[in-house]
């Protein structure tokens, strides 16, 4: 009897365990969030709410925010704040910005991936990049090799749509548009091409190694949002904290890489004057001062503007064509108006793609004022980045 009970204690200490467990998570979860106090908003559920909800998260909020413009999911030692409510939002983001920074909270959950760079800091080093980036996309420089960048991309993507259509294929847009993106914003971060657009690329090349990389170390960053095991799975190495160490290894041999290359270009051209893409500009101007940033902080700032244009590029594109397909009128006046504002005829003097690309100028583009509101009706639709994270604690 002795024995039985050695064995069925043993048997037992596992459900104990996991019962311990769970009890100390419901108890982080549930103390000092004010639950009934009316001066916080409502207690909506638990983090886990988003686990369950996770493959169609965007609806299920939209589903909530109709019923609870203002509300809270519970997690461990703090609340998740979620808010539609145009004044809230105006408030955080517009007029006390200074006062609802990322906080520590996700700038350990960002750090690994995006290190120092303008999505993970708050305060001088914030600043300083979002100075450096608006300086340096006003240059006139750059603005022209980006435009002559998002053409020649445009054209192959317009070659690689009319081929695919034309053999019966089909076309999965929306992964087309990521790699277009992806190109362009690589070619003018790093002034590299990825070939990644073409209809005969290796999956296994550099390029689409580095693509798909990119794609997996973002969604699982994201993931440890919803994730209250992502630290100890980070410790342990196991599940998507394994899958993200090793694809950020794979993104930062490439940036390396690419550091690399590019200061070699820059020790044998060291009189060239005209730099083109972000990175030779910014090499330049720290040849100038060496103490301003190291390759890491480089690297960290070069990846947060691939961020900042891949997706957010992409799908404001996919869901442009969405919407046009489903409104057929909209789409012929949009067309036309590209017609007309480029001169490029139709019927037997329809113009090819490259001739069109041709007359795109910041003055024709001025001109598509209809395709300027379609574009910003698609936004307003379908925003581009639909949430904001902004972590209150109580």
């Amino acid at each position: 009897m002795g024995i039985l009970t050695i064995i069925s204690f043993f048997i037992a200490l596992p459900f104990f365990f996991v019962f311990f467990i769970l009890s100390v998570f419901v108890i982080k979860i549930l103390s000092g969030k004010s639950i009934n106090d009316p001066k916080y908003a409502p207690v909506k559920g638990t983090i886990f709410d988003q686990i369950f909800y996770f493959d169609h998260l965007y609806d299920y909020q939209t589903q909530v925010a109709k019923k609870l413009r203002t509300y809270r999911l519970l997690d461990l030692g703090r609340s998740e704040l979620y808010t539609t409510d145009t004044r809230i939002v105006e408030h955080i983001l517009k007029t006390n910005f200074e006062h609802y920074g990322k906080g520590k909270y996700t700038h350990e959950i960002f750090s690994d991936l995006f290190g120092e760079g303008i999505f993970a800091v708050d305060g001088d080093k914030w600043r300083q990049q979002r100075k450096l980036a608006s300086y340096e996309f006003s240059a006139k420089v750059l603005r022209d090799f980006s435009c002559s960048v998002f053409k020649r991309n445009a054209s192959k993507l317009v070659t690689a749509v009319s081929e695919l259509s034309m053999s019966g294929q089909v076309i999965e847009f929306q992964d087309m548009l990521m790699k277009y993106t992806m190109e362009s914003i690589i070619k003018v971060g790093f002034g590299v091409d990825l070939n990644c657009m073409s209809l005969s690329s290796n999956e296994d090349d550099e390029g689409s190694t580095f693509l798909k990389a990119f794609d997996d170390a973002t969604q699982s960053l994201y993931f440890r949002y919803i994730d209250p095991l992502w630290k100890l799975k980070r410790v342990l190495n196991l599940g998507s904290e394994a899958s993200l160490k090793r694809n950020i290894k794979v993104i930062d041999n490439f940036i390396y890489d690419v550091l690399r290359t590019k200061k070699k270009q820059l020790a044998l051209n060291p009189d060239r004057n005209v730099k083109e893409d972000i990175l030779s500009r910014f090499l330049a101007e720290k040849e100038k001062n060496p103490e301003t940033m190291s390759d890491k902080y480089l690297r960290d700032i070069i990846f947060s503007f691939m961020i900042a244009g891949k997706d957010t590029t992409a799908n404001t594109l996919c869901w442009f064509f969405y919407m046009l397909c489903k409104n057929p009128l909209i789409q012929e006046k949009v067309a036309q108006e590209v017609i007309d504002c480029t001169c490029s005829g139709s019927g037997e003097n329809h113009a090819n793609t490259n001739d069109i690309l041709a007359t795109i100028t910041d003055e024709t583009l001025q001109k598509m004022q209809y395709l300027h509101a379609a574009l910003t009706e698609t936004l307003r639709l379908y925003p581009v980045t639909p949430m904001v994270y902004n972590i209150l604690l109580f």
